[in-house]
């Protein structure tokens, strides 16, 4: 479900990549109150990333199990097939809607995201299944890119109970990006800034609304 596709944008850093925002956490560790709307200078979260990938790539959808909190964002919306299986869910669904052989990936809970790692992952676009970077010793697979032939794999290993990404990436052709190299791409430390927790809010002055 969702509006009309927005007019394709022609400054987009990949033809072939679709972006992807995942706002389906339940936010628990944020006292229930949704991350994707968290403000930041007046934004909120999720306004602040639709922008920017709406600037980065021809297509953007959004993938909530709440699609009613975006009717009045210009943005197409889908909901989870496998309800309550986490980001892996959430992928696979969003795969399902967009028209690009690939998507770049991202959780809500990033409000600092940048343009200069979103260009560098997709950039490195080839024959993987799956482009995963490294940052402060994990990885980061909702700030990633993946094939949109993914989705049957991945409803596959849906419908086996399989719910983290972590699970699922050894089944497939993973480029892993190593933090070095991440760390040489401006603005990689802002980008993988997650906001979790209202302690973490504070300190990044990110406001909440209880």
């Amino acid at each position: 479900m969702g509006l009309a596709s927005p007019k394709p944008n022609r400054s987009a850093l990949h033809d072939d990549v679709a972006g992807v925002i995942l706002a389906g956490g339940q936010n628990r560790r944020m006292g229930g109150t949704d991350k994707a709307f968290l403000t930041v200078d007046g934004r909120t979260v999720f306004e602040r990333t639709l922008g920017l990938l709406q600037t980065c790539f021809p297509q953007v959808v959004v993938v909530s199990n709440r699609p009613q909190k975006y009717a009045s964002f210009d943005v197409q919306v889908t909901s989870d097939e496998f309800v309550g299986q986490g980001p892996l869910a959430g992928i696979h669904a969003a795969l399902g809607l967009i028209r690009h052989p690939h998507a770049f990936v991202v959780a809500c809970d990033m409000p600092f995201l940048r343009v200069e790692p979103i260009a560098f992952l997709v950039g490195r676009v080839a024959a993987q299944d799956a482009i995963v970077p490294w940052w402060d010793g994990d990885i980061e697979p909702l700030h990633a890119v993946y094939a949109a032939r993914l989705r049957e794999p991945m409803g596959e290993s849906l419908r086996r109970g399989a719910r983290a990404i972590r699970e699922f990436l050894p089944s497939i052709a993973v480029e892993y990006v190593a933090e070095a190299a991440m760390r040489q791409v401006a603005g990689a430390g802002e980008s993988f800034r997650n906001v979790n927790t209202p302690e973490e809010a504070a300190r990044f002055s990110v406001q909440v609304h209880f």
